[in-house]
Parts: structure tokens; sequence; C-alpha cells
């Protein structure tokens, strides 16, 4: 009989290599790293419990105590740093004493305090969840954060920081507190991956700020603590284990990276032209002034988009409070232009003080210049406000989620009843330009069909997604947002044509503007002015500067 063959065992030192195996997700911030991969257990402690003898004598002095907390994290961070804009936003948010109007203290085996304040900041998180404006969607989790951070304080327990990382740590997380990813020291050759997330989300914005290589979004496949990972935050995917000719594709991708930083660099305070000599405008677009903290405005030609619905967040602001604000951009702008949206609330985002019908699908319910219009005393305030900051800089005003000239006409009787007004009584203000933003379908097919307008701006998340008929941020419809699509670029094609035809002046100020890879297209397009965000200015006069690689023949 024959013996049988010896089983061969890898010695213990030399473990059998890993399978190589890819997840795809969104890419959130650029850049490429490996490392080791870190598990962070993000789970919130929930448990119902905390000694009287502890409790705080009020839930407004545990508010105090967390938004002390925060100005402690905002005055540790650089003056540069975007992040100080988010705090900020939570400690105001703390501040604001609406927040307890509701306040009642029904009997419970919890703490008064915690029973108080969960349902207060729940149903601002289900307001907020539920907006169909990204920039509100995305502020949930600074909601998120702040009510458990409250809830920390009012538990008397440690909030959850990350434990100290290698330098090329690739972290994987379920999803992430702007808090606690501000407790971790980040470095450019260490990774974050969330199994859930948006690129559109504030981590994201963080991570960029930081140069963090990070990918949203590669659902729940099994990963374990210590695998190789190969993260591309670019292309949105984590190869884990990955074969040595991609670790060596990474080290050359890296010696590119360092090289295009120096690029964005050199261009920051230049004119945007192209390759051939074209020039092209670069705007920026902004939603609180915290954000222009630090920022000249010599690295761009203006602000091309101010989102006016975070002044509203809290309650509809009196006129004064709004040409506070309008001054303040003029002012920073030193001359250059500051495109105005009008108030672009509605539907399933309340606005406190507005009463807003329930709807069935507040994407195509009474949103943008639609709730304006049926709110003309909030619509009139702003209206003054814009006309009399007007008299102080170069402001223009621009109406979103506009579909049809009659809208438009509507808007314009507004404005003009409002300028007869100030010029009753003699106060300083001048009509500026009136432009509309470029968000519906419709509009887009049909922009000639307004009539004269002074200027229009493409909304592009919103047409996007309106053509496509899938939400950007929603990880299983997304991939069907594609700004390639043959439909999508046609759409474009047409609309540009229309407003050339119509010598309308056309931008864009959606958040394909601040993404290299669709600038191209969008040149193609016609567009010679985009609005982007501030940290990716460098970035978008790199891409317009390289494009055409060559002039085009004949």
């Amino acid at each position: 009989m024959k013996p049988p063959t010896p089983t061969v065992l890898a010695a213990p030192d030399t473990p059998a290599p890993a399978r190589s195996r890819t997840l795809r997700g969104q890419a959130a911030s650029p850049g490429t790293a490996l490392g080791e991969v870190v598990l962070l257990d993000d789970a919130i402690d929930d448990a119902r419990f905390t000694p009287v003898e502890q409790r705080f004598a009020s839930l407004a002095e545990a508010l105090a105590a967390a938004a002390q907390q925060l100005e402690g994290i905002r005055n540790s961070l650089d003056p540069c740093d975007p992040a100080r804009g988010m705090v900020d936003f939570q400690i105001e948010f703390l501040a604001d004493p609406a927040l307890l109007e509701s306040a009642d203290n029904p009997s419970s085996d919890l703490p008064a305090e915690e029973e108080v304040w969960r349902p207060i900041i729940e149903a601002h998180i289900a307001d907020f969840d539920t907006a169909e404006d990204e920039y509100f969607r995305h502020r949930a989790s600074d909601l998120r954060d702040i009510r458990d951070r409250v809830l920390r304080v009012l538990r008397r327990t440690r909030a959850p920081t990350i434990p100290a990382l290698g330098d090329h740590a690739v972290v994987f997380a379920h999803d992430l507190s702007p808090s606690r990813f501000l407790s971790a020291a980040w470095k450019p050759t260490q990774a974050l991956v969330l199994r859930g997330g948006s690129p559109h989300a504030h981590i994201a914005l963080l991570a960029r700020a930081r140069a963090l290589p990070m990918v949203v979004a590669v659902g729940a496949a099994p990963v374990g603590p210590g695998e190789r990972a190969l993260v591309d935050g670019a292309a949105g995917t984590v190869e884990l284990n990955p074969e040595p000719e991609r670790v060596q594709m990474l080290m050359q991708a890296q010696q590119q990276q360092t090289l295009q930083k120096a690029l964005e660099a050199e261009k920051l305070y230049l004119p945007a032209t192209t390759a051939t000599g074209e020039v092209v405008s670069v705007m920026i677009n902004v939603a609180s002034l915290s954000e222009l903290d630090q920022v000249n405005p010599a690295c761009c030609d203006g602000i091309g988009l101010v989102r006016t619905e975070l002044l509203f967040a809290q309650g509809v602001p009196s006129e004064e409070e709004q040409l506070h604000f309008y001054r303040q951009l003029l002012l920073w702008a030193e001359g250059r232009p500051v495109v105005v949206r009008t108030l672009d609330a509605g539907g399933d985002k309340p606005v406190p003080g507005l009463g807003m019908p329930q709807e069935t699908n507040p994407f195509l319910g009474v949103r943008g210049l639609r709730l304006c219009l049926r709110e003309p005393e909030v619509f009139r305030s702003q209206l003054r406000a814009l006309l009399r900051a007007a008299a102080e800089g170069d402001l223009r005003i621009m109406l979103p989620m506009l579909t049809s000239a009659a809208e438009l006409t509507a808007a314009r009787e507004h404005l003009e009843a409002c300028a007869q007004a100030l010029r009753k009584a003699g106060t300083r203000h001048r009509t500026p330009p009136l432009g509309v933003m470029v968000e519906v379908p419709a509009l887009a097919l049909a922009l000639e069909s307004l009539g004269p307008i002074d200027f229009a701006s493409v909304g592009s998340n919103d047409l996007l997604q309106y053509t496509m008929a899938a939400a950007r941020d929603l990880p299983e419809v997304a991939p069907l947002a594609d700004p390639q699509h043959p439909g999508f670029q046609r759409l474009m094609h047409i609309l540009t044509e229309s407003a050339r035809a119509a010598a309308i002046p056309l931008s864009i100020c959606g958040d394909l503007a601040g993404q290299p890879v669709h600038i191209p297209a969008l040149l193609r397009q016609g567009l010679r002015s985009l609005s982007v965000p501030v940290a990716t200015i460098g970035l978008t006069k790199l891409a317009v500067a390289a494009w055409p690689l060559r002039a085009p023949h004949g």
C-alpha cells in the first residue's frame, strides 16, 4: 500500500498570503494610502442610567457645558481649518434659546434632563435628515454629534476618541462623528474608510482639508484587523491584501500626488486659463461667513453662490440681520461679484415660523421660489435686504427652483414693489442683476422661454438627480446619477446652446464644477464660469489649465 502524501504546513512565521479582494465605494477625498486595517467600534452607548446625584441642575446648564467643550475644540483648530465652521454651527445651535421652548419633564426612569433632551434633538435630526437640500441633510451628522455630546455631559462620560494610530493606518468604521474625527491627528499617509456615509457629508470635507484619502459607502463586507489595505480616494476603491505590483503603483501615485499639491499651490492666486489661453472665471460657493475666515479673496473671481438657508435654520431672520450678512460678504469680496440665492427651503425642510405642508414627494413640492411666492412677506423681507446691500457692492440675485416664465414675472413684481417702497422711504438701494438657477430639466430644455434675464447658473446637484431620477447621496442608486450619461450630456448641450443663442451668461455652481474629472466636459460644453468649494480652487484652476491637452484641429 502506498504511503499517504505528507501534508506540508507553512512555518508559523510565514503565514499563507491572504486573498486579495477589492471593495468598491464612493470617492470622498482624493489620495492613496497603504497600511494595516484598524477597526473602530463606533457604536454609541445608549444605556439608560445616570446616578441622580450626578444630574445637572437643568438641561440648559448641560447645553452650556457642551458648548464650552466645543469652544475648546474650536480654539485648538488652525484658523484656516474648515472644521471651525462646523464647530461654530454646533455652538450656535446649542446657544439658541428656542431649542428648549418645548422642554417638558415627564416622569421616567431616566434622568429628567435626558428624557427632555432626546425628543427635542431627535425632532431636529429628523427634519435635517429628510431635507431636500443636501446642505441640510449633511448637517444632520452635526446634530447627532450634538445629541451624543449632551448625553455624555448628562451621564458624566467621556467622549469616544480614536486610539493612537500608526503612520500608515487605514481606519474602518461604519460612520464617524465630526468631533470624533477631530480627536485624531490625521496624516496624509493614513486613510479612512466608512461602510456608510456620503462623499458630500462634512466629515468628507474635513478629510479633504487634511489631504486624508477617504472612501465611503463600501458596504458590510467582512474586513479583519491587520489586513493590508490599499485605499484610492479618487477612484473610491479599497484593495485588501494587494499584489506587489499594485503596491509599486501606489508609490508612483503618491509621488504624483505630491507634485499635484505643489502645482495647485502655484495656481491658487493666478487667473484660470486653458492651455489655449482662454480665461475661465473661478468663483466660490459659501453658506456662512465662517467659511471665509482666513481666505484671501484674491484667490477667486468672486462668490458664485451664497446659500442663505443657514440664515433661516433657526427661524426667519429680520431684514436687518440679513442686511448685515450680505454686507459682510460684499466687504470680503472687495468689489468682486457676490451672487446670492434667495431662500431655497421647502417641502421636507421646515423653517421655524413658516407653516409648511406635509408632502408625499417634497423633491417635487413647495420649495425654493415656489415657497417664497407662497410666503410673500418672508420673500419681500429678503429682497429688501438684498436691494439695500446691492447699493454697497456688486451683489446679484439668483432665484432657485424656477420652472416657468410666470414664476419669474411674479418674482420680478415683488422685487419692483420692494424697490418702489424703498425709493418712497428714501432708503438707499440699488436694483441688481436678476438671474435664475437651472435645476429643473424643463427649464434647461427651454431657457429662452423665460424672456430676458441677466444670467443663469446650473445647479447641477438637482438637475442631475431630477434628470436621472436618482439621489446622488443614496449608495443604492448613486451610481445611476452619472454626469457622463449621454442623456445628461445632451441636456447640458441644449442648455448651453440655448443660453448662447439668447446671449444669457451661463455659469455652473453645483458640485460638478468642483470635480476635476468633470471639468473637461463642462468646458467642452462652452461653460467658462465655474463656482466651486473653497477647498478645490487650486485643483479647479489646475484642471482648467490642462484643457485641452492639445488644441483641436480644424
